[in-house]
């Protein structure tokens, strides 16, 4: 009986983690759609390492619609923010501060392919490193109001957290102790997130 013991420690101190690893997991990943200085990719990736060396029950699950969710919830209050600035003759720290993450050339891009494809940009903005925000920007120069752009914007965030999850997936499976498997998945990540800024420096 000794190692049911054991195992049931196990699964309780698992069930904590995971109890404690959700609500930090949501707010990082929340302030990071507002702030865009905070890994989200890389938080995502970590946190499905460690759910898929947990026993716990749906743990996985839980990433996912943990990430999803607050990417959602912080993309739309920003959105809202940014228009907030677009009705305001003198405009918004939060409309300036999206304007000047979304360089010239790239906000041109994106109003482009917006008028082009619509929502569908939202998706594949999503999963490009740095194009969430001048394809917002498009959005709110568009006057979109903030329930269209949640209708395209829900879909990108769901894939913008499967693919991360996927990532960290990949990395937890090729070792043993979940450690080795955050560094893997944060290498890939750091790796995505830069080959658009390298590929731009060379041109």
């Amino acid at each position: 009986m000794t190692w049911l013991a054991d195992a049931s420690r196990a699964v309780t101190s698992e069930s904590t983690q995971q109890a404690v690893g959700c609500p930090s997991l949501f707010l990082l990943v929340l302030i990071g759609a507002l702030v865009p200085v905070v890994p989200t990719g890389a938080l995502v990736s970590s946190a499905a390492v460690v759910a898929f060396h947990q026993s716990v029950p749906f743990a996985l699950a839980w990433v996912f619609l943990t990430a999803s969710l607050a990417a959602f919830l912080g993309d739309a209050a920003l959105y809202w923010l940014g228009r907030r600035g677009t009705r305001s003759r003198n405009g918004s720290r939060w409309l300036e501060a999206i304007r000047s993450r979304a360089p010239e050339e790239r906000a041109a891009q994106a109003r482009e392919k917006l008028a082009e494809h619509g929502a569908a940009v939202l998706v594949l903005s999503r999963l490009v490193p740095a194009g969430r925000i001048p394809v917002m920007l498009a959005c709110l120069m568009a006057d979109w109001p903030l329930r269209r752009f949640s209708q395209g914007n829900l879909p990108a965030c769901l894939a913008w957290a499967a693919t991360y999850q996927v990532i960290g997936i990949l990395g937890g499976s090729l070792f043993a102790e979940p450690w080795e498997g955050v560094v893997v998945a944060v290498g890939l990540t750091v790796v995505i997130s830069a080959t658009p800024s390298v590929v731009r420096w060379f041109r």
